[in-house]
């Protein structure tokens, strides 16, 4: 079904960085601040609030739809080398910030979160309209990737669950949290867990207060301020914002694990087995291999959005170029519907 050369190469950890937290931190600060000419937009979304999009000027070619993780936005590093390579390989990036994430803050008291499916299907709606003749590939890192997989997963039911939306004809995952409740547990209980927790927290509340008018007649302020976890989190504010009983109700409903059967189009999986963001054990790997249109590459080091190669002074990035390399050959030969 995928052609040969689609296919990553296999990737090594170098000796200098086996460590899971080496790579993950590794990938967060070697990759390059790379100045580029990028176009901000802000989409109106249908229920009254924006979103906003960045685009490189249009040369053609394939359109990639770049999604970012937790707290993340598409002035990462790893988002912007992404645009570099996928352009670099003949392919028109755009890259959605998610609610809030742009820099200011949206205008509804709902959020983002790892399972929200109806703004990836707004803007890839938004994509096709605007590039009706073009194939359009989906890349997600971290929350991103989850949101794509449990997108795809939706879309292919008879008929589509949640909001609709067309389907890439192309997908690329880069380590996924299949399962957020085993994640967030895993956080709260070892060391590093909590450095990474302190890291998003302080964000996430601070973008809670700067939307306390929107939230105070459903979010016990007071208490938010003084959680400790993910999940804390998650229970006073995630769940009731967004239309869950609970942060256990919103993990089982949101986690892209359960979505897997479903996915029908081309999907490349990159996945470290000693990510710190999810336990071994909840690594669907099962689900992942007995799916044909799913082709994973589990790694045994890699960290969380690391998969660092080269040298300190010299490094590379295996994930954003296996990713670009699928892309590239995949939506090559991929035809659109009129």
């Amino acid at each position: 079904m995928i052609p040969p050369g689609a296919y990553p190469t296999p990737y090594r950890s170098p000796a200098w960085a086996t460590n899971p937290h080496v790579q993950t931190l590794a990938g967060k600060f070697l990759r390059p601040v790379l100045a580029l000419p990028v176009v901000r937009e802000r989409w109106d979304t249908p229920d009254g609030d924006f979103l906003d999009v960045d685009l490189l000027p249009d040369a053609g070619g394939p359109v990639v739809l770049v999604l970012h993780g937790l707290e993340g936005h598409t002035r990462r590093r790893y988002v912007r080398n992404a645009f570099f390579v996928l352009r670099r390989s003949g392919m028109l990036p755009v890259g959605m910030n998610f609610r809030a994430c742009s820099g200011e803050p949206n205008l509804r008291a709902r959020t983002y979160h790892s399972g929200e499916t109806a703004d990836l299907g707004f803007v890839l709606s938004t994509l096709r309209e605007r590039f009706p003749r073009r194939p359009i590939g989906v890349l997600g890192f971290s929350l991103g990737g989850n949101v794509i997989l449990k997108y795809l997963g939706e879309r292919s039911g008879t008929p589509p669950r949640d909001a609709p939306g067309p389907l890439p004809q192309a997908a690329v995952a880069v380590s996924v949290p299949f399962d957020l409740a085993a994640g967030a547990d895993l956080l709260a209980r070892s060391r590093m867990g909590a450095l990474y927790t302190r890291y998003f927290l302080r964000s996430l509340l601070v973008k809670a207060q700067e939307k306390e008018h929107l939230l105070s007649d459903r979010v016990d302020l007071q208490q938010l301020r003084h959680v400790r976890t993910l999940r804390e989190f998650d229970d006073l504010l995630t769940a009731p914002v967004n239309g869950f009983r609970d942060a256990a109700h919103y993990y089982a409903e949101s986690s892209s694990a359960a979505y897997l059967d479903g996915i029908r189009t081309p999907t490349l999986v990159l996945q470290s087995a000693d990510d710190p963001f999810l336990p071994r054990a909840a690594l669907p790997r099962e689900a992942l291999a007995r799916n044909s249109f799913i082709h994973p590459v589990i790694t045994e080091r890699g960290g969380h959005v690391g998969f660092v190669k080269g040298s300190v002074r010299r490094p590379r990035f295996w994930a954003e170029e296996s990713a670009a390399r699928f892309l590239r050959v995949v939506l090559a030969g991929s035809s659109v519907e009129p």
